[in-house]
């Protein structure tokens, strides 16, 4: 395993250091102080999320809403873009991090997939198949069929139990249905035990104001079983991932989820958001009407954090990645992530957000200076 590549910017807390930024070649400028990893005595691994932009299979389900991606529907969905498709999506996941890791992601948040069956045919691509990636996977109750899941690499992390966490939000009717579940896996990532929990909570769909109450509902289900890990080992190391649809700063992820960007001011059981500081800097993960937002967010509780982390690992930095071909490089949406989608029209794109990593960071002498 490759040490880290001191290519990015510090943020100083306390005596130590967390990166937060949103490009993988930004460097060191001379007044960064303290904390700086040294790649003979630290070892580097990549916790990633990604939004796969509607990774739908071929074949109809009948039970649910996927008629929109098939032969014979809208979009005239076809093998040959199924497998163009795959193969976007098999180049990003290569490239996620490998600038610090040979390896990339070690554990990849997914969301936007139907089934396992297109889960199988990612990880067998040839650009990511020497990787191994298995993955966690269960099927939602949402209506259009789209599930999350957790794809791992078995030489860093075994997953030790998994449950859907089942999120119902209100309808018109005022009669709960459900959205999609959140998938909380523990496991172990190199000897230290981790809870992970892979969101895609409900979209603005409606309006922000209006669609508020759906994600709070999601994020205080997250909260509450986050809160019943916490009751049992209060120095637990949580991450919680996924596409959240709403900003670091937004009442569902500050407020029902507890969490906060500023070190100096958390409270003791809120979870760290390392991205309100990306943010604030104009940064981001997609775009609408030229104003950026990081939906796809991957937040960790204290015990990841230097000095006090538990455990072996502790963060090290934030990012947001986006190569140059996953960037619209022309037209109004210059500067955009390039989709898979316009409309009904295949752009032969990504996705239409980018996604995000944590680079996480192991002593290897036990010394962090």
């Amino acid at each position: 395993m490759r040490g880290i590549k001191i290519q990015y910017q510090y943020l100083v807390f306390s005596a130590f250091i967390v990166v937060v930024f949103a490009s993988c070649k930004a460097t060191i400028k001379k007044d960064d102080a303290a904390f700086k990893p040294n790649p003979k005595r630290h070892h580097s691994l990549i916790a990633a999320f990604y939004n796969f932009e509607n990774f739908y299979d071929t074949v109809n389900n009948t039970t649910v809403d996927d008629e929109e991606f098939l032969p014979s529907g809208a979009k005239n969905y076809n093998s040959a873009i199924y497998q163009k498709k795959v193969s976007n999506l098999a180049t990003v996941v290569q490239k996620i991090g490998a600038e610090i890791n040979d390896d990339g992601p070690a554990i990849l948040g997914a969301v936007e997939i139907e089934n396992d069956t297109v889960l199988n045919d990612l990880i067998k691509h040839p650009l990511i198949k020497n990787r191994a990636y298995l993955f966690v996977h269960e099927n939602s109750k949402d209506k259009r069929g789209i599930d999350v899941a957790l794809l791992y690499q078995p030489k860093y992390f075994t997953p030790l139990s998994q449950t859907s966490l089942e999120v119902q939000r209100p309808s018109r009717n005022k009669l709960p249905y459900s959205t999609r579940d959140i998938l909380y896996v523990k496991g172990v990532l190199l000897g230290d035990t981790v809870h992970i929990y892979v969101n895609h909570w409900p979209s603005r769909r409606g309006g922000q104001k209006r669609s508020t109450e759906s994600r709070s509902k999601a994020a205080r289900v997250c909260r509450s079983h986050i809160n019943t890990i916490l009751a049992e080992d209060p120095t637990a190391k949580i991450m919680v991932m996924g596409d959240l649809n709403d900003n670091p700063s937004d009442y569902s992820v500050s407020h029902a989820l507890q969490s906060s960007g500023g070190l100096k001011m958390i409270k003791k059981s809120d979870l760290y958001n390392p991205w309100v500081e990306v943010l604030a800097k104009g940064n981001g993960t997609l775009a609408n009407r030229d104003a950026w937002g990081i939906f796809d967010q991957i937040l960790v509780s204290q015990s990841w954090i230097p000095p006090r982390h538990a455990g072996r690992l502790f963060l090290g930095s934030s990012h947001v990645f986006k190569a140059f071909f996953m960037i619209e490089q022309q037209g109004r949406y210059k500067g955009y992530p390039l989709r898979t989608w316009d409309g009904n029209q295949f752009r032969d794109g990504f996705s239409d957000h980018f996604p995000t990593f944590l680079v996480l960071l192991e002593k290897i002498d036990g010394n962090m200076q």
